[in-house]
Parts: structure tokens; C-alpha cells; sequence
């Protein structure tokens, strides 16, 4: 199973001193933030996409590629790229270009996008935004899948004739793709219809409202022949703040969830723990909380913690890394993989199993063509 830690990469001001970091200051620290993920022995950074005032990752891939020349083992991903205001043209070249660069390292989460920002600075309807999604992520398979050039016509996006979007993917197969989702069930059929892999959110709700769309994922991917449901590619946020001692957290964490754009004025720290994911204590109270993620959501591939937000100083974020590679996911390795039944992947696909599938496919499809050719002959 793969954990790693996931950011917004917001510039929020520091409650104690004011401190707003600027853009070279907060971009620096995402590279900081990922080295540090990597030395203390987890398995996967990523980064959201935004554009607007206060956040700092408009280049995801720019910000990503330059992050995997400096490291060597670390997963890196997106959480999330948007597929709706992107043109799938320059998604398919530039996610390719990463997987290449990272030696496929690099994998891509999509998603709508919760901002209008993006929608507006792209000249894009939100109210078409699941439109937007399917067509285009329809139209950058394609660029990846097919060998041959591609021709299109849709209608957000010109005509393409003959195109072939380049870099290819390596060996072939396009980098591993998850479908982001706060609250769409049609990305969820869109995730399963394709085989991909599904991530929820799992900041912000109830575990009722993620179990609804887990479970519609799992059953639309037995629908479309992919396998029984219990072997869907599930990835999973959580959020948490830790320290030693549980009282400890809370009075350090308090004035920053008080403080923060996105709960402030809402409940308190204390009702937000009791109805969301966010734990706030121990480490041994945050592998707890964690394992009840199994329970309700089933076996899952891939568990990220938003950890770097709010306002909180780096030097706090990379205490946060050292607890949570040191005390929280050697524990939750260990008890979810020995929970996990026979048959069920702990791991989303890799590189090497996707590319021998490719093959297998080919090869089948040469056997049925010589099959057929022969039968024609006689």
C-alpha cells in the first residue's frame, strides 16, 4: 500500500507571526517538503493545481518535474490537475513528458476543479464541467491509446487531423490515472468505465457521503468488466495534525483551524473531528481513526495526509512528515495489509504489470485476427 502526503499549496498567513510566504518562498518549500517526504521513507507527494491569488502550483508538471531531479525513489502525483479547463492536447504532452523525465515516477490525478478561478481564467462554463470532463478525457485517451494519429472534432476544443501528440508514453502505456472527487458520482463512472482509479477526497464530509460514492465506483467497475468490485484502485485523503501528547495538538493546531479560509466560522476543531476525517492527537489516535477507513471504505491502494496548510510554518509540516513515517505508517502498513483478503491489489498497478497487459492484449488480438484470416481462407 502506498502513503504519502498530498498539498494545496496555499499562502495562508502564519497566526502567530503574520507571515505570509511568497511565491519563491512557498514553492521552495514544496520541494523541501517532498525530499524530506522521500528521506523519511514515504511513498508518494502531490500537489494540487490553482489559479488564483494565494496559491502558488498554476504548473504542476513545472513545479513536479523539476521535484522528481531531486529525488529518486518518490511517487509523485496531482491532487488534482484539472481536466476541464486544461486542453487535453497539453495534457497528454505534458504529463507524458513528466512520466518520461521521472523515469515513471509520476502519475496524474484529474479532476473538475472546485474554483471558479480556473474556470473564468480559461474562458470555460463551470456549468459544463462534467461535460467538459468526459469529452475531454475521452479525447486525451486517445492521444495516449492509439497508436495511430488521431483525428476529433467535439465541442469544446477545434478539430485535430492526423494529430499525434508527442512525447509517447513510455513503452507505450500512458502514466497511471486517478479520477479526483469531492462530490461527482459521474467522475466515479468515468474512473470505472476506463479502469482507472478512483480518489476520494475524504477532507471535508461525513464518511456516509464518500461511502455512497465508493461503493457506486466499486459496483460500475464489476459493471464494465474490470473485475469484482473489491479489486477497484481506491486512494483515499485524510488530514491530520500531530504531536506526542493529544492535548498538545489541539492547543498547537486550534488557532491555526480557527484562523483558516476554509473552516473558519464554520464548527469547531472538536465538532470537525467528530464528523470528518481530520484527527487531531497522537500518532497512535491518528492510525486509529485511519483504520476505520478500511472498514467503511473497503481495501484501499493509496491513503494521502494533507498535512501543509492552514498557515502552518514548514518547520512544523516536516515534524508532521517524521510522525507520520515513523509512527503512523508502519502500523497501518502493517495491520491493513494483514486485514487485506487474498486477491484484492495492495498496490495501484505498476508500470511493468500495465505494459505486459498491453501486451497480452496485442498478442490476443494477433491470435484472433490469424484465427479469423484463416477461417476466411478455408
Amino acid at each position: 500500500m502506498q502513503f504519502g502526503v498530498f498539498t494545496v499549496a496555499d499562502q495562508t498567513p502564519d497566526v502567530h507571526t503574520g507571515h505570509v510566504p511568497d511565491d519563491v518562498e512557498r514553492l521552495r518549500s514544496l520541494v523541501t517538503i517532498a525530499q524530506h517526504a522521500e528521506a523519511a521513507g514515504l511513498d508518494v507527494f502531490a500537489l494540487g493545481e490553482h489559479h488564483e491569488t494565494g496559491f502558488v502550483t498554476s504548473s504542476p508538471t513545472t513545479v513536479l518535474g523539476y521535484i522528481a531531479g531531486r529525488t529518486s525513489r518518490l511517487r509523485l502525483s496531482t491532487s488534482i490537475a484539472h481536466i476541464t479547463t486544461n486542453d487535453p492536447v497539453k495534457l497528454a504532452e505534458d504529463y507524458a513528458t513528466l512520466q518520461v523525465l521521472s523515469d515513471d515516477r509520476a502519475d496524474v490525478m484529474f479532476g473538475r476543479g472546485n474554483s471558479m478561478a480556473g474556470y473564468s481564467a480559461f474562458g470555460k462554463d463551470p456549468r459544463a464541467s462534467v461535460q467538459l470532463t468526459v469529452e475531454n478525457y475521452q479525447l486525451l485517451r486517445r492521444l495516449w491509446d492509439e497508436d495511430s494519429p488521431v483525428d476529433w472534432q467535439g465541442q469544446f476544443r477545434s478539430p485535430l487531423h492526423q494529430f499525434t501528440a508527442t512525447p509517447r508514453p513510455m513503452d507505450g502505456v500512458a502514466p497511471f490515472v486517478w479520477h479526483g472527487s469531492i462530490r461527482t458520482p459521474e467522475v466515479a463512472e468515468i474512473a470505472a468505465y476506463f479502469g482507472d482509479g478512483y480518489f476520494a477526497n475524504n477532507i471535508f464530509w461525513p464518511k456516509e457521503h464518500y461511502i455512497r460514492l465508493i461503493d457506486l465506483y466499486r459496483q460500475r467497475w464489476e459493471h464494465h468488466g474490470n473485475g469484482p468490485g473489491s479489486t477497484a484502485i481506491v486512494g483515499l485523503g485524510g488530514q491530520a495534525f500531530m504531536r506526542k501528547r493529544s492535548q498538545d495538538a489541539v492547543r498547537d493546531f486550534r488557532p491555526y483551524f480557527d484562523k483558516a479560509p476554509v473552516y473558519g466560522g464554520g464548527p469547531s476543531l472538536e465538532e470537525f473531528t467528530r464528523q470528518t476525517p481530520l484527527t487531531v492527537g497522537t500518532p497512535e489516535q491518528v492510525v486509529e481513526k485511519t483504520l476505520t477507513f478500511q472498514e467503511f471504505f473497503g481495501d484501499y491502494q493509496r491513503q494521502l495526509f494533507l498535512i501543509d496548510h492552514a498557515g502552518l510554518p514548514l518547520k512544523t509540516v516536516l515534524e508532521q512528515i517524521d510522525l507520520l513515517a515513523e509512527e503512523v505508517v508502519p502500523a497501518l502498513r502493517a495491520e491493513m495489509e494483514a486485514r487485506r483478503p487474498a486477491g484484492v491489489p495492495s498496490d495501484p498497478p505498476s508500470h511493468a504489470s500495465r505494459v505486459a497487459a498491453r501486451a497480452q492484449k496485442a498478442a490476443q488480438q494477433t491470435t484472433q485476427q490469424t484465427t479469423q484470416a484463416q477461417q476466411q481462407r478455408a
